[in-house]
């Protein structure tokens, strides 16, 4: 599959059942969701709540995915910031049939640019499939260096960035240092300000609740035609209400999209007491689809 074919991809969630264990049944039905939509999947990134999760249920995941056979493309999470483990947990999925990998920068540990010029050179050479650097200053407490990029900008498993620190002049930053090769928007509400940037499309947590209406949102984006700043934008910061993907989990619950709205600890679903801002978010973004798709 040409990953360049795909400019929304999907952050998929987790979901569990009663008793807190993975609901496979349902997470089936997601990935048919996001394939009818024709969105590209990411799997076991931090909307999947990926670092909560054992080693054995993310292998589960990984496998059930693609035994799936699924008709769009499947990128997996690799973050952390233990070396060996993280070079381990590579090994396991270059077994496998994915497509791409996102690899975030090194959590907790707040390495400085060469730091993360090692750390992400090591993994990079360890795979054989393309990569897309991660940046989300928010979850892992260190900004990814531009200088770093740069200096991985050529290495032959290079592919793209998703930028999630929420600022503009940041993701110029980046696409500057990626010397030309795609970087993508990872905030759903600043898709548009991205797009005017030079984004080549959409990292997404909305395209959980809204796989369709989302893939429109981003190629109106693209294509210059979206003139509803302010309803997506508020559409987009009501799943962000508390922590990712709380908000998401709960409105696809009242949706009937997952059995429970039920967080992997040490998150939790008791912390969002009150659905009517997703509720709300919810149909605005369905009466939008109903009057831009026609």
């Amino acid at each position: 599959m040409k990953l360049s074919n795909y400019s929304l991809w999907t952050a998929i969630v987790t979901p569990l059942t009663h008793s807190f264990h993975v609901d496979y049944r349902t997470l089936t039905s997601l990935v048919h969701d996001q394939e009818d939509a024709g969105n590209g999947l990411l799997v076991l990134g931090s909307t999947a709540e990926a670092l909560n999760l054992t080693l054995e249920d993310k292998k589960k995941i990984v496998e059930h995915v693609i035994a799936m056979n699924p008709k769009t493309p499947m990128m997996v999470g690799v973050g952390g910031h233990q070396l060996e483990e993280t070079l381990e947990w590579i090994k396991f999925l270059e077994s496998k049939n994915i497509h791409c990998y996102l690899m975030v920068t090194p959590i907790y540990a707040k390495p400085g640019p060469i730091g993360q010029y090692q750390w992400f050179k090591t993994l990079m050479d360890a795979v054989t499939k393309p990569v897309m650097l991660y940046n989300v200053p928010g979850r892992s407490a260190v900004a990814m260096s531009p200088e770093a990029v740069e200096k991985l900008s050529s290495h032959k498993n290079f592919w793209a960035i998703k930028e999630a620190s929420g600022s503009v002049e940041k993701f110029k930053e980046f696409l500057k240092a990626a010397s030309g090769k795609p970087v993508f928007c990872g905030d759903d509400s600043l898709m548009p300000d991205f797009a005017l940037a030079g984004a080549a499309g959409l990292v997404s947590v909305a395209s959980n609740a809204w796989p369709k209406e989302t893939n429109l949102y981003v190629k109106k984006c693209l294509d210059k035609t979206f003139d509803d700043k302010q309803l997506w934008t508020d559409a987009s910061n009501s799943l962000f209400v508390v922590s990712n993907p709380v908000p998401v989990k709960r409105l696809m619950f009242e949706n009937g999209k997952l059995q429970t709205p039920f967080m992997v600890a040490p998150l939790s679903h008791e912390d969002m007491s009150d659905a009517a801002v997703v509720l709300k978010a919810n149909e605005q973004v369905r009466n939008w689809f109903q009057r831009n798709s026609k």
